[in-house]
């Protein structure tokens, strides 16, 4: 097999500064965008006023969003599991706790380099570490375009059935391998440095898809309860309020810019629900429910770090398991 060359590898100096340039550009138009919005709502947005019961929806939000957090640990544990690889799901969360704050640093990847090297140090081999995050990437991607389409009121249901199926069947090994091996390839030459694993996805990510989708859900729930402490919501808005987070989650997954999805988060949700909504209301939501999520993110690192600081279990063992390649991390 030919190997590509060093010069492959790396990006052109003239390609770096286009996407060096595209992130700015992109971070420039969010601000102005949520600058021009906040100006013109400025009065309606800072009327809001919150009671004690509304207090109580926010303290219940912080809580259901720090448990979306320890849950998300859990299933990148699953998806580990699902690359021959068995690790304890308490090890996973705390884990992912841990280093998931890293994501305000700018580069938007330290939290993924901090859960890899993690991994690799109780035995999982780098390339299959990557390719767990790579794997968690689309899949969360996948669930959160799944919500998004289960929540649209713009398409009807023939287009909605359409859309889902081609997700669903992207994700099938025969479309998903390929795809998690190339965006592999494109990671590893960043900072972690890793060679691609040779792993291949045999079967169906069932498990991994319903674990991000809780995640995304309860992410969701948690945008809910802030929603819920500003104003009456009814039944009917559920639904699609569930699928205009997720659609504004998704791209401020996948769209580069500001660390975290800041900025694109908010422009995204403002765009699409203050038509259904006062802008003022959804302007106080989205910053309430940033502080929500820093606090939720900064309040599960230090119980991760509490955790494995006055636990007795000490650092994990990988233990080789029943003569094949998988290996469970206690």
């Amino acid at each position: 097999m030919n190997q590509p060359s060093p010069a492959s590898d790396s990006p052109s100096p003239q390609k770096s500064r286009l996407k060096g340039w595209l992130r700015w550009a992109i971070l420039g138009a969010v601000l102005f965008f949520l600058g021009a919005t906040l100006k013109e709502h400025w009065d309606q947005a800072t009327s809001v006023r919150l009671d004690r019961e509304d207090w109580g929806l926010v303290a219940i939000a912080l809580l259901v969003t720090l448990l979306a957090h320890v849950w998300g640990g859990w299933v990148w544990g699953l998806i580990l599991r699902h690359l021959h690889y068995r690790v304890g799901g308490g090890w996973a969360s705390r884990t992912y706790l841990r280093t998931n704050i890293a994501k305000y640093v700018p580069g938007n990847v330290w939290q993924f380099v901090g859960r890899v090297k993690a991994a690799e140090s109780v035995g999982v081999p780098l390339g299959v570490a990557t390719l767990s995050m790579v794997m968690e990437l689309l899949l969360m991607a996948a669930a959160a375009l799944i919500l998004a389409l289960i929540g649209t009121q713009h398409l009807n249901f023939a287009l909605q059935a359409v859309a889902l199926g081609a997700v669903l069947a992207g994700l099938h090994p025969r479309c998903f391998d390929p795809v998690l091996h190339f965006v592999s390839r494109r990671q590893v030459q960043g900072p972690l440095k890793a060679e691609p694993a040779s792993l291949q996805v045999r079967h169906y990510p069932v498990v991994p898809l319903l674990g991000e989708w809780g995640f995304l859900t309860l992410r969701g729930l948690g945008f809910l309860g802030i929603m819920a402490a500003l104003l009456e919501l009814h039944a009917h808005q559920v639904v699609p309020l569930l699928g205009a987070f997720s659609l504004s989650w998704l791209l401020g997954f996948v769209v580069p810019g500001a660390p975290g999805g800041l900025g694109v988060f908010e422009a995204t949700a403002i765009a699409l629900l203050q038509g259904s909504f006062p802008a003022g209301i959804i302007l106080s939501a989205v910053t309430l429910y940033r502080l929500v999520s820093i606090l939720a993110e900064a309040l599960g690192a230090l119980l991760a770090w509490l955790v494995e600081r006055f636990s007795n279990s000490g650092c994990p063992d990988a233990v080789h398991i029943s003569g094949d390649s998988s290996r469970k991390i206690l």
